[in-house]
């Protein structure tokens, strides 16, 4: 944005400090002046040590150069030193202002670090450091999800590429099972491609909020869920109470439906039990979804919100899943001014517990 030249800040202050020390030296002088023509007797006046004539004009008159020469010196002095302190004042705001531009110019590592006791430039470049810190963890994480999920598109693009390769250089090829595999592996890409606006819509908060049940979307999702759960011979139990919150409809369904999903799909051996339980506490509302299933250890467990991860391997396209789950969970949470929670439980298995802002339920938002 342009601006119009102006004075520098430094030379405003120096003007201040300098104007100021003119202004409290006037009123020094004034009273002395003051002194002179109101309180000091004019005349003869006889003491013990002898007699003497006060002229009250001729002090005055005699006084005037000297207050010229100190009004002078004073001017000088204010001047200089309000140059020197002012531009000492400002030496925390040349730091910030030199670490601004380098974040400007996408240096995001840089930092101010501004030495010294707390005062005003202190809080300003603490917190600086802080939005820095913050905007690099969220260009970083932007740019590797980016990374993950440009390379998982290239892989049914490129099967499908493979598939169109064979089929033209094999004409006899029976043509309904190279449609077959090319509308799983389309399928596949778009479910991805929806996965990856889904999240993106979440990490923008771009929705709608209103008054919502979570327990009626987490029925929602489980009876959505059932015949899959069926399939995997996994049995889904659900308990709870009413969980009045605030926020998107279909966002918060698509977190309840990854999560059963995702404690179906994971749930080994066969035969496993699945949990959905909705609690209503003082200032919370919370979903918890746990599943029986191996093992697992706290460090497996805190990679499973990252994307395209399962544990400490990669996700592939052609697995269950789009890799994606857990982190569109995570995402819609703090969307949400929420906390995840992922426990793996002692007989096996996860524990994934959401937690939002309770809200007064609204009876006519479900009619």
């Amino acid at each position: 944005m342009g601006r119009a030249p102006g004075l520098s800040v430094r030379l405003k202050l120096t003007l201040s400090y300098a104007g100021f020390i003119m202004l409290v030296g006037s009123l020094l002088i004034a009273a002395v002046g003051v002194y002179y023509l109101w309180y000091l007797p004019e005349g003869w006046i006889y003491t013990t040590g002898g007699d003497f004539w006060i002229n009250r004009g001729m002090l005055l008159r005699s006084f005037a150069p000297f207050v010229t020469i100190v009004m002078a010196f004073l001017l000088a002095i204010g001047l200089v030193g309000g140059w020197f302190l002012a531009g000492w004042m400002l030496t925390p705001l040349a730091r910030i202002t030199a670490a601004t531009r380098t974040a400007a110019n996408g240096s995001l590592a840089h930092r101010i670090r501004l030495p010294g006791r707390g005062d005003e430039f202190g809080e300003l470049a603490d917190a600086f450091d802080i939005m820095l810190a913050r905007l690099e963890a969220h260009v970083t994480e932007q740019q590797r999800f980016a990374a993950n999920a440009s390379h998982e598109l290239r892989t049914p693009l490129a099967i499908t590429q493979t598939l169109l390769d064979v089929a033209r250089h094999d004409r006899t090829r029976v043509t309904s099972e190279l449609v077959d595999r090319l509308y799983a592996v389309n399928t596949r890409a778009i479910d991805l491609t929806e996965a990856l606006l889904l999240l993106s819509r979440a990490d923008q908060r771009s929705f709608t909020r209103e008054h919502v049940d979570l327990s009626l979307l987490a029925e929602e999702a489980t009876e959505t869920l059932l015949s899959l759960a069926e399939d995997h011979g996994v049995i889904l139990e659900t308990s709870g109470e009413v969980t009045p919150t605030v926020g998107s409809r279909a966002l918060l369904l698509q977190l309840a439906t990854n999560l059963v999903h995702n404690a179906i799909v994971h749930n080994l051996p066969a035969q496993g039990t699945v949990w959905v339980t909705t609690s209503l506490h003082r200032e919370t509302v919370s979903l918890t979804v746990e599943n029986t299933g191996a093992q697992l250890t706290p460090a497996s467990v805190s990679t499973l919100v990252e994307p395209f991860q399962r544990g400490t391997e990669r996700i592939r396209t052609d697995h269950t899943g789009v890799g994606l789950g857990l982190a569109i969970v995570d995402s819609i949470t703090r969307a949400h001014a929420g906390i995840l929670t992922l426990v793996p439980r002692p007989a096996g298995g996860l524990r994934v517990t959401v937690q939002l802002p309770r809200q007064p339920l609204q009876p006519t938002a479900w009619r």
